[in-house]
């Protein structure tokens, strides 16, 4: 799930029909290692502020992700393993490190303290990527019209 703050920022969480999220799973473990040579932890922003909207046009030294960038795996209690893609193009400002001393969060509060990463797409992509992205009501409408062809 991405949701896209006023000033293109946009925060990466768990969409709400996620296995994870549905199925009563108790999480594991959050890796951010995507591979011997790449951890998302390792990545160093650098600006004046990371909390405010100026902060958008002082960007450096973030990881660049494609939308099929890895941001993290979770693994379940029941040995399953979800691998979480960035699905939009940007820069990575920051992985949600909280999480991974209390994985809970990413179930109790998965859109809110319990979200994965938080990436910046370059200004002059945005509006074509965020034109892609589903509303909250058809995100709805999608899922409802899954649950009624599963049945």
């Amino acid at each position: 799930c991405i949701v896209l703050s006023f000033c293109r920022i946009c925060v990466i969480t768990l969409a709400e029909a996620h296995p994870l999220l549905q199925s009563g799973k108790t999480i594991k473990n959050i890796n951010y290692q995507i591979s011997a040579n790449c951890s998302r932890l390792q990545n160093k922003v650098s600006g004046k502020s990371k909390r405010t909207c100026l902060f958008v046009f002082q960007i450096q030294g973030a990881q660049f992700l494609t939308e099929l960038a890895p941001l993290c795996r979770i693994s379940s209690s029941d040995g399953e393993e979800y691998t979480i893609y960035s699905c939009i193009r940007g820069r990575l400002i920051e992985v949600n490190e909280n999480i991974l001393s209390n994985p809970a969060l990413l179930q109790e509060k998965p859109s809110t303290e319990g979200y994965i990463a938080v990436v910046l797409p370059k200004f002059e992509e945005s509006k074509s990527i965020t034109q892609g992205l589903l509303t909250q009501k058809e995100y709805e409408e999608v899922l409802l019209k899954r649950r009624g062809s599963a049945s």
